[in-house]
Protein backbone atom coordinates (compact mmCIF):
# COMPACT_ATOMS: atom_id res chain seq x y z
CA UNK A 1 0.00 0.00 0.00
CA UNK A 2 1.22 3.48 -0.84
CA UNK A 3 2.71 5.08 2.31
CA UNK A 4 1.30 8.50 1.44
CA UNK A 5 -2.20 7.04 1.03
CA UNK A 6 -1.89 5.18 4.33
CA UNK A 7 -0.89 8.38 6.16
CA UNK A 8 -3.87 10.18 4.65
CA UNK A 9 -6.27 7.48 5.85
CA UNK A 10 -4.82 7.59 9.37
CA UNK A 11 -5.07 11.41 9.41
CA UNK A 12 -8.75 11.34 8.34
CA UNK A 13 -9.58 8.76 11.00
CA UNK A 14 -7.91 10.85 13.69
CA UNK A 15 -9.67 13.99 12.44
CA UNK A 16 -13.03 12.22 12.49
CA UNK A 17 -12.38 11.02 16.03
CA UNK A 18 -11.57 14.56 17.19
CA UNK A 19 -14.74 15.91 15.62
CA UNK A 20 -16.84 13.30 17.37
CA UNK A 21 -15.13 14.10 20.67
CA UNK A 22 -16.16 17.77 20.57
CA UNK A 23 -18.53 18.88 23.34
CA UNK A 24 -20.73 21.92 22.88
CA UNK A 25 -21.41 23.74 26.13
CA UNK A 26 -25.08 24.49 26.76
CA UNK A 27 -26.19 28.08 27.18
CA UNK A 28 -26.99 28.99 30.75
CA UNK A 29 -30.68 29.51 31.39
CA UNK A 30 -31.49 32.98 32.64
CA UNK A 31 -32.94 32.70 36.12
CA UNK A 32 -36.23 34.49 36.75
CA UNK A 33 -37.35 35.02 40.33
CA UNK A 34 -40.95 35.87 41.23
CA UNK A 35 -41.96 37.01 44.71
CA UNK A 36 -45.38 37.51 46.31
CA UNK A 37 -46.46 39.15 49.59
CA UNK A 38 -46.89 36.75 52.50
CA UNK A 39 -49.85 38.71 53.88
CA UNK A 40 -53.25 37.07 53.38
CA UNK A 41 -55.40 38.98 50.90
CA UNK A 42 -58.82 40.09 52.19
CA UNK A 43 -61.23 40.35 49.24
CA UNK A 44 -64.07 41.77 51.38
CA UNK A 45 -61.83 44.59 52.58
CA UNK A 46 -60.72 45.38 49.01
CA UNK A 47 -64.31 45.33 47.72
CA UNK A 48 -65.44 47.77 50.42
CA UNK A 49 -62.51 50.08 49.58
CA UNK A 50 -63.73 50.31 45.97
CA UNK A 51 -67.37 50.95 46.85
CA UNK A 52 -69.07 53.91 45.16
CA UNK A 53 -68.69 57.38 46.62
CA UNK A 54 -69.16 61.01 45.58
CA UNK A 55 -65.52 61.95 45.19
CA UNK A 56 -63.38 62.15 42.09
CA UNK A 57 -59.73 61.75 41.14
CA UNK A 58 -58.55 63.68 38.10
CA UNK A 59 -55.02 63.87 36.83
CA UNK A 60 -52.53 64.13 34.04
CA UNK A 61 -49.86 61.52 33.25
CA UNK A 62 -46.55 62.66 31.85
CA UNK A 63 -42.79 62.47 32.08
CA UNK A 64 -40.10 65.14 31.89
CA UNK A 65 -36.61 63.66 31.28
CA UNK A 66 -34.90 66.99 31.90
CA UNK A 67 -36.56 69.67 34.03
CA UNK A 68 -35.88 72.39 31.47
CA UNK A 69 -37.57 70.41 28.68
CA UNK A 70 -41.33 70.36 28.04
CA UNK A 71 -43.49 67.53 29.33
CA UNK A 72 -44.03 64.37 27.32
CA UNK A 73 -47.68 63.43 27.88
CA UNK A 74 -48.76 59.81 28.26
CA UNK A 75 -51.52 59.75 25.67
CA UNK A 76 -53.92 56.82 25.36
CA UNK A 77 -52.43 54.62 28.09
CA UNK A 78 -54.16 52.61 30.81
CA UNK A 79 -54.09 53.98 34.35
CA UNK A 80 -54.78 51.40 37.06
CA UNK A 81 -56.08 52.28 40.54
CA UNK A 82 -55.60 49.95 43.53
CA UNK A 83 -57.04 50.46 47.02
CA UNK A 84 -54.29 50.70 49.61
CA UNK A 85 -55.08 47.72 51.82
CA UNK A 86 -52.70 45.88 54.22
CA UNK A 87 -52.05 43.38 51.42
CA UNK A 88 -51.18 46.19 49.01
CA UNK A 89 -48.86 47.81 51.56
CA UNK A 90 -47.03 44.49 51.97
CA UNK A 91 -46.73 44.16 48.20
CA UNK A 92 -45.38 47.70 47.81
CA UNK A 93 -42.87 47.27 50.65
CA UNK A 94 -41.67 43.97 49.17
CA UNK A 95 -41.30 45.52 45.74
CA UNK A 96 -39.29 48.46 47.08
CA UNK A 97 -36.88 46.18 48.94
CA UNK A 98 -36.59 43.10 46.71
CA UNK A 99 -37.48 43.87 43.10
CA UNK A 100 -34.56 44.17 40.66
CA UNK A 101 -35.47 44.30 36.99
CA UNK A 102 -31.88 43.96 35.79
CA UNK A 103 -31.53 40.70 37.73
CA UNK A 104 -35.00 39.59 36.54
CA UNK A 105 -36.39 39.52 40.05
CA UNK A 106 -40.04 40.56 40.05
CA UNK A 107 -42.65 41.17 42.74
CA UNK A 108 -46.26 40.38 41.86
CA UNK A 109 -49.70 40.55 43.44
CA UNK A 110 -51.83 37.46 43.65
CA UNK A 111 -54.42 37.05 40.88
CA UNK A 112 -57.17 37.54 43.44
CA UNK A 113 -55.72 40.87 44.62
CA UNK A 114 -55.11 42.15 41.08
CA UNK A 115 -58.81 41.73 40.25
CA UNK A 116 -59.76 44.47 42.71
CA UNK A 117 -58.76 47.50 40.69
CA UNK A 118 -60.25 50.28 38.58
CA UNK A 119 -58.98 51.36 35.17
CA UNK A 120 -59.05 54.58 33.16
CA UNK A 121 -57.65 55.51 29.74
CA UNK A 122 -55.89 58.83 29.22
CA UNK A 123 -56.69 61.14 26.33
CA UNK A 124 -54.03 62.45 23.95
CA UNK A 125 -53.06 65.12 26.52
CA UNK A 126 -52.50 62.51 29.25
CA UNK A 127 -55.64 63.46 31.23
CA UNK A 128 -57.67 60.85 33.11
CA UNK A 129 -60.53 60.63 35.62
CA UNK A 130 -61.75 58.17 38.27
CA UNK A 131 -65.32 59.21 39.23
CA UNK A 132 -67.55 58.00 42.07
CA UNK A 133 -64.72 57.45 44.55
CA UNK A 134 -65.26 57.11 48.31
CA UNK A 135 -62.83 58.48 50.94
CA UNK A 136 -59.69 56.38 51.17
CA UNK A 137 -56.12 55.99 50.08
CA UNK A 138 -55.35 54.76 46.56
CA UNK A 139 -52.38 53.94 44.37
CA UNK A 140 -52.23 54.93 40.70
CA UNK A 141 -49.99 53.25 38.16
CA UNK A 142 -49.42 53.58 34.42
CA UNK A 143 -46.78 52.48 31.92
CA UNK A 144 -45.72 54.79 29.11
CA UNK A 145 -43.29 54.45 26.23
CA UNK A 146 -41.60 57.29 24.42
CA UNK A 147 -38.63 57.88 22.15
CA UNK A 148 -35.78 60.35 22.12
CA UNK A 149 -33.52 61.20 19.18
CA UNK A 150 -29.95 62.38 18.94
CA UNK A 151 -27.10 62.77 16.52
CA UNK A 152 -23.34 62.42 16.28
CA UNK A 153 -20.63 63.10 13.69
CA UNK A 154 -19.15 59.95 12.17
CA UNK A 155 -15.70 60.09 10.56
CA UNK A 156 -16.06 59.06 6.91
CA UNK A 157 -12.57 59.74 5.61
CA UNK A 158 -9.46 61.91 5.52
CA UNK A 159 -7.99 63.93 2.68
CA UNK A 160 -4.44 65.27 2.36
CA UNK A 161 -3.25 68.45 0.71
CA UNK A 162 -0.13 68.93 -1.37
CA UNK A 163 1.70 70.64 1.51
CA UNK A 164 1.05 67.92 4.07
CA UNK A 165 -2.21 69.38 5.32
CA UNK A 166 -4.89 67.00 6.53
CA UNK A 167 -8.66 67.36 6.65
CA UNK A 168 -11.08 64.96 8.29
CA UNK A 169 -14.54 64.51 6.80
CA UNK A 170 -17.63 63.77 8.87
CA UNK A 171 -21.21 62.76 8.22
CA UNK A 172 -24.01 63.48 10.67
CA UNK A 173 -25.72 60.30 11.88
CA UNK A 174 -29.05 60.16 13.71
CA UNK A 175 -30.30 57.60 16.23
CA UNK A 176 -33.43 56.84 18.25
CA UNK A 177 -33.63 55.51 21.81
CA UNK A 178 -36.83 53.89 23.15
CA UNK A 179 -37.78 54.46 26.80
CA UNK A 180 -40.23 52.66 29.08
CA UNK A 181 -41.38 54.36 32.26
CA UNK A 182 -43.54 53.32 35.20
CA UNK A 183 -45.61 56.26 36.42
CA UNK A 184 -46.88 55.93 39.99
CA UNK A 185 -48.43 58.02 42.72
CA UNK A 186 -50.36 57.65 45.98
CA UNK A 187 -53.48 59.74 46.37
CA UNK A 188 -56.00 60.17 49.20
CA UNK A 189 -59.60 61.33 49.27
CA UNK A 190 -60.25 62.63 52.77
CA UNK A 191 -63.90 63.68 52.49
CA UNK A 192 -66.79 62.29 50.49
CA UNK A 193 -67.36 64.52 47.47
CA UNK A 194 -63.79 65.81 47.40
CA UNK A 195 -62.10 66.24 44.00
CA UNK A 196 -58.39 65.38 44.13
CA UNK A 197 -56.04 66.42 41.37
CA UNK A 198 -52.82 64.48 40.81
CA UNK A 199 -49.75 64.64 38.58
CA UNK A 200 -48.83 61.09 37.63
CA UNK A 201 -45.15 61.17 36.69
Amino acid sequence: MNLKFLCSVVFMLCLNQNIQAQYVEKEEEEKITTLYPEVVFDSIQAKKALALGKGKITGVAFTRPIFSQPRIYAGNIKIVLFPVTPYFEAWYKLRKSKENLKKRRYVYMSDAAYKYRLEAITNSAGKFTFPDMKPGKYFLQGFMTWSSTGSYDQLTGTSYGSYGTQANHYEKKYYTVDHNERLEEFVEIKEDGEVVKVKLK
